[in-house]
């Protein structure tokens, strides 16, 4: 995004009906309780003004939805002029990178609408992220909705993307996949980030093949219900790793792995 573009501006009074929100590409969809929420106590003296990118002769608007919605509807839902902040220069990208990123008075966006903005605005780690993670056979669901093979705790696993970089996420992931088929009780938060935990401190020393087989035979919620049963035992995500460490060790006496936490 060209620098000299960033904090130019042109304040305009546009009509509402003039102004597009490109929901199939970036933008996250209306809700409409939020839009109720904010014409019950509108004041126009110290509401935002919309955010528009002027491109190819159209204005497209990429921080200020909901507060348009607001005044259309309080306008009897008929167009209605309002005064916005006009960024020339900018690319569809430029946009959904801006989006993605605004902070302030603005409700910021959740992790999944700004993860798929990022990765249609091609910054690389989103890009990266959701590569390694359909590499491992799972989709991410920008909507966070659980389901067979689809990712929705795509925090916690973006955390770990970020602490063991792509190769060992991935397999992380994939010894997930292969131990549970894609479960939606395997694909937790507290599952994800303990095996990659797992495979991050116990690397080179683990047999891959003996994990998948121990996850086997295990019901997925097992981490998670015998993790919380720790109570405040062992702090955060280690009562988790704990139960990684224990399926994986199973009554052998052979191969069993230390406890290195």
């Amino acid at each position: 995004m060209s620098t000299s573009t960033e904090n130019v501006y042109q304040q305009m009074m546009l009509s509402s009906d003039v102004l597009e929100i490109p929901r199939n590409t970036y933008q996250r969809n209306l809700n409409p309780e939020r839009v109720k929420r904010m014409s019950a106590d509108f004041d126009e003296r110290i509401a935002n003004e919309p955010k528009v990118s002027k491109r190819n002769g159209k204005y497209y608007v990429f921080d200020g939805q909901h507060i348009i919605a607001a005044r259309v509807a309080l306008n009897e839902g008929k167009a209605t002029p309002i005064r916005c902040k006009v960024f020339k220069g900018l690319n569809e990208k430029d946009e959904a990178k801006l989006f993605a990123n605004q902070t302030g008075h603005s409700v910021a966006p959740g992790i999944g609408v700004k993860l798929r903005a990022l990765v249609f605005a091609e910054d690389p780690e989103a890009v990266n992220f959701v590569r390694a993670t359909e590499e491992a056979g799972l989709h991410i669901d920008f909507g966070q909705h659980k389901g067979k093979y689809r990712l929705a705790c795509i925090a916690a696993a973006l955390t770990e993307y970020r602490k063991l970089g792509h190769e060992k996420y991935k397999e992380a992931l994939r010894l997930i996949v292969e131990g549970w088929d894609g479960d939606q009780d395997s694909l937790r938060a507290e599952t994800i980030t303990s095996v990659c935990r797992f495979v991050d401190l116990y690397d080179g020393e683990y047999d891959p093949k003996r994990l998948v087989k121990r996850f086997r035979s295990v019901d997925p919620m097992k981490i998670y219900r015998d993790g919380r049963a720790l109570g405040f035992n062992m702090p955060g995500y280690k009562k988790y790793l704990y139960q990684v460490l224990l399926i994986y060790n199973g009554s052998s006496r052979k191969t069993a792995l230390p406890i290195k936490f």
